[in-house]
């Protein structure tokens, strides 16, 4: 639904159901005709102000292409412009989402001699992983899907219900490699992800080998935590993906 005062490339939408993970991080359910996207892409989130500004902020889709309400997980940053909003709405409110989606870090941009997909994220950055990983359709080239989620606290390990379904489905070609960083948790990894990788803690736990001729990672989270696992896979022997030249790793900062 547009209005004559909806900025051009937003259209309204209607939350239809909220997920509360902590004090914090939160997913939000809603009702709104978006063009077709890919799994890993991302769109724009926004609402107006009372002074009728129009903040807005990108966030990846955490649903399947296919599904009929698209899904975010946010987290409230206290001094944000548009979080501390997005964190109050209930079910049957509005929101405005950007009506074309966007974004390179999708399956169609793997490469074909990829046959191992390392998925490596912090805190919301899982979102768009989920989203890949509720098409097994487009999964069926890869021997192991190894799926890499780093946070602090044991409680934002989010959506455990969805990733047992999905090694149900997928059966053992796909490995969940949860990393709590503030606590020690029985099942989890401590470190960080570059650190992981450096040492093939990574590797070892899944029993998946590292190598540059069919390892291929999508590195999703705080920037940081990107910087640093690109260098330390470029330390290793891999080298950026580009569509000019096909490569073992590309990534998405995500903020």
């Amino acid at each position: 639904m547009k209005n004559k005062s909806t900025p051009h490339g937003l259209i309204e939408g209607t939350i239809v159901e909220r997920i509360n993970w902590t004090e914090r991080l939160f997913s939000l359910k809603m009702k709104v005709n978006i063009l077709p996207f890919k799994a890993g892409q991302f769109t724009k989130l926004a609402l107006p102000t009372e002074t009728g500004e129009w903040p807005r902020r990108a966030y990846s889709l955490v649903n399947a292409p296919h599904d009929e309400l698209l899904e975010f997980l946010l987290v409230t940053v206290p001094d944000g412009e548009l979080s501390p909003r997005l964190s109050t709405l209930q079910q049957g409110d509005s929101i405005y989402v950007g009506e074309d989606p966007a974004g390179f870090m999708t399956i169609d941009e793997i490469p074909d001699t990829a046959r191992d997909l390392w998925m490596l994220s912090t805190g919301t950055a899982i979102g768009p992983f989920l989203s890949m990983l509720a098409d097994p359709q487009s999964l069926t080239h890869f021997d192991h899907l190894v799926l890499v989620h780093a946070v602090r606290q044991e409680t934002e390990l989010v959506y455990r219900d969805r990733i047992a379904a999905i090694q149900k489905r997928l059966g053992p070609r796909f490995h969940y490699i949860p990393i709590v960083s503030r606590e020690t948790v029985p099942y989890a990894l401590t470190g960080r992800i570059p650190a992981l990788l450096s040492s093939n803690a990574l590797a070892e736990v899944c029993n998946v080998k590292l190598d540059p001729s069919h390892s291929f990672f999508l590195i999703c989270g705080n920037p940081e935590m990107v910087r640093d696992s690109r260098k330390t896979l470029e330390e290793m022997g891999y080298r950026k993906h580009l569509r000019r030249q096909a490569g073992h790793f590309t990534s998405e900062n995500y903020w």
